[in-house]
């Protein structure tokens, strides 16, 4: 169970802040809510206690562990299906996952494929979740603004000479 103030995880989101535990009626029954609260998007979600787990709410990576993914982000495979159904359903597939290195390779993928063309509106969207998924955690971990998070993952997919 996380507790209010704690640092955490959505797998879709990003990451966040258990800003309260709430008790609600809903059809008659009582459950338990985390108030999972971005100040970067200003979103705030209301997560079933008994279904954070299965959804893949999860506690922060350590600051090593951003780091370790921004670093391995240059060296990370591109390939990705040529049929777009396939390739949105993999990537989909690695952004639920909730792994930060799985949203990486999503990032990267996306970032080269529209630098030689332009990507589908799905893609677009896709690209700018995983974006936002993965600057956030950078941005808690490492304490720094949003747009330095981005800057640092922009730099990491297509290194500066």
């Amino acid at each position: 169970m996380f507790m209010i103030g704690e640092k955490v995880v959505h797998p879709m989101h990003g990451a966040g802040v258990i800003d309260g535990i709430v008790r609600e009626n809903i059809s008659g029954t009582y459950q338990e809510y985390y108030v999972f609260k971005m100040s970067a998007m200003g979103l705030v979600l209301k997560v079933p206690t008994a279904n954070a787990e299965r959804i893949g709410l999860r506690a922060l990576d350590e600051a090593s562990c951003v780091e370790e993914v921004l670093q391995k982000l240059p060296a990370l495979p591109a390939e990705m299906s040529g049929n777009w159904n396939q390739r949105y359903r993999e990537n989909l597939e690695r952004l639920k996952s909730g792994r930060l290195l799985e949203v990486a390779v999503v990032i990267k993928g996306l970032m080269l494929r529209g630098r030689g063309r332009s990507l589908s509106t799905g893609e677009r969207k896709m690209l700018s979740a995983a974006k936002q998924i993965l600057i956030s955690e950078i941005s808690l971990t490492q304490n720094v603004d949003y747009h330095v998070a981005e800057q640092e993952i922009d730099e990491a997919v297509v290194p500066q000479d």
